[in-house]
């Protein structure tokens, strides 16, 4: 059942890495006021994020088939997401993002915290010690 779990948020945080990007170039999501180098800093993730958006899709397509491989690729992409996490969350506390607003503070603050947490609930659920070999 936890792997199954798993599996769909998975599927479901890989579709909002994407969505957060088509709105990003089509919608203008961005804080207002933005810091003078938002722009430069968030457009050099849409490709590392389309890499972790299809690891998060295909891990859980493969966990949901019951494929061993899933297991590890959903390890891979709890290390993407607490990278990706705690690295917004730096640029974030560092550039006043928080301080924009309160709809900014809350959304991005709970766009990291997913990340970092949800990356952090991967491994826990995938990470299986070598002596007890899965």
């Amino acid at each position: 059942m936890r792997d199954r779990v798993a599996a769909c948020l998975m599927l479901a945080t890989g579709g909002g890495i994407m969505a957060f990007w088509v709105l990003f170039f089509t919608a203008g999501l961005a804080p207002d006021p933005a810091p003078p180098c938002y722009f430069a800093f968030e457009h050099s993730f849409p490709l590392p994020d389309l890499f972790l958006a299809a690891a998060l899709m295909a891990a859980g397509v493969l966990v949901l088939s019951g494929r061993s491989a899933g297991r590890k690729l959903a390890l891979a992409a709890s290390g993407a997401l607490v990278f990706l996490g705690s690295l917004d969350f730096s640029f974030n506390i560092q550039n006043g993002v928080y301080r924009v607003s309160p709809a900014e503070l809350f959304s991005n603050a709970g766009i990291n915290l997913w990340c970092v947490g949800f990356g952090i609930f991967l491994f826990l659920s995938f990470f299986v010690p070598p002596s007890q070999g899965r």
